[in-house]
């Protein structure tokens, strides 16, 4: 008998997912309230970072967490109403991102990122997707000699362990390579093998266009429509309601609700972002995707412009916009790269769903027979999409898993 599932969720971790199901014969329907890749998925930096085996860990440097405690920075923002909610998470962050502790999650975290580059290339080739594609890595500027040689004795450690791969550049080299941009640096580090997307969007519904070719069908349905039918699970989609013997929650920042809906208390955080696109001034070009590294945002030559995106704002889900990032940020680049005028009507605004130990979710629910999550991908969930869609369509197709998934176990927030 054909084996039926619904995906909940259309960016890149339910798309890949549905691909990886329906590859293995499953019969699936995705279902997202808007059309796939146009939440969290639309806006980001655009890069699949097969260098990043250490996850965005919570600053440990007294010095780093005053600085941001001021709350003045372009890298981190927080809203002081969101901070009684979140200060749980936060200690948790913070316990988490203690040297050796951070060291051991990095090596659980490390073979997804390994196979980062590898599951994209598998998807990016059946949807015909090479166009969206960069392949030479990206740079981290250095305004200081001290945050120079800090990263790179990072890289030589990463490399070592991680099989990482990085080139320094001195300050004429980096002048050589970008000479549009203004002011002193020290140099930089480019990490060569991560690859760049222009349009993460485009990339997201490209991928959704295969996995229709498959046979899988694309729906709009609400998330709160979703529970159980039976032994199996049902949403009301907008051509009606659909049943399927098994379902994966693959909703980012918003599985929160959804798996509180169910009886659930994962501690899931929200990291929101922000980006706007800019044309450049003359005949400026940015030729790679850069990293102010002291500054703490992002320029990235896309195809609608320069994306200029942030770091992070610690923020419930639900608060309005507050793109006092982007304004700090945008100041300083500006004098960094000859921006022009802004391409966006308004700054677009993402939300990430972060886990305290920096793992994400990926198995079986734990309450729940036929249900799966796929959450919790923080800062890289376009980088593991494919990853994750294939890990998961292993473990419900009863397959050899590619890796070990245990380290991902939703079980590990389960109260004993």
């Amino acid at each position: 008998m054909t084996k039926s599932a619904i995906v909940l969720g259309a960016g890149i971790i339910g798309v890949s997912t549905a691909i990886h199901l329906q590859r293995r014969g499953y019969q699936v329907v995705l279902a997202d309230r808007k059309e796939p890749g146009n939440e969290t998925s639309f806006g980001n930096a655009g890069l699949i970072q097969r260098e990043g085996v250490f996850p965005y860990a919570f600053p440990q440097e007294l010095g780093m967490v005053l600085r941001y405690a001021l709350n003045n920075s372009a890298d981190v923002h927080y809203h002081m109403r969101a901070l009684p909610k979140q200060l749980g998470f936060l200690a948790r962050y913070w316990w988490h991102s203690n040297k050796s502790r951070h060291a051991a999650i990095a090596k659980a975290y490390a073979p997804l990122i390994e196979n980062s580059i590898s599951e994209h290339r598998d998807l990016i080739e059946a949807a015909g997707a090479d166009g969206l594609i960069e392949r030479k890595g990206w740079l981290k500027i250095y305004r200081t000699n001290e945050k120079r040689d800090a990263d790179l004795a990072d890289a030589v450690a990463w490399h070592r362990d991680y099989d990482v791969r990085y080139e320094e550049l001195d300050a004429q080299q980096l002048a050589a390579a970008e000479p549009h941009l203004r002011g002193e640096f020290a140099g930089a580090l480019r990490w060569t093998e991560p690859w760049s997307v222009r349009d993460p969007q485009a990339l997201v519904a490209a991928y959704s266009r295969y996995f229709e070719s498959l046979g899988g069908r694309f729906m709009r349905a609400d998330a709160n429509s979703f529970g159980r039918a039976g032994n199996g699970w049902k949403i009301m989609t907008a051509d009606g309601p659909v049943e399927a013997d098994a379902a994966v929650l693959a909703l980012g920042p918003w599985a929160m609700v959804a798996t509180r809906r169910l009886g659930y208390r994962f501690p899931l955080g929200v990291k929101r972002g922000y980006h706007m696109h800019y044309a450049s001034d003359g005949n400026a070009v940015l030729n790679n995707w850069l990293l102010d590294s002291e500054r703490g945002y992002l320029l990235a030559p896309m195809n609608r412009g320069i994306r200029l995106t942030t770091g992070a704002e610690f923020a419930t889900l639900d608060a309005p916009k507050t793109p006092v990032q982007l304004e700090r940020a945008e100041a300083v680049a500006r004098a960094t790269f000859p921006l022009r005028e802004r391409l966006d009507q308004e700054p677009w605004m993402g939300a990430r769903p972060c886990t305290p130990d920096m793992l994400p979710i990926i198995g079986r629910a734990p309450q729940h027979d036929g249900l799966w999550f796929a959450f919790g991908h923080a800062h890289h969930g376009l980088t593991l999409g494919p990853a994750t869609g294939r890990l998961i369509a292993e473990m419900m197709s009863a397959e050899p898993t590619y890796i070990d998934p245990s380290a991902y176990s939703p079980n590990r927030f389960m109260r004993r």
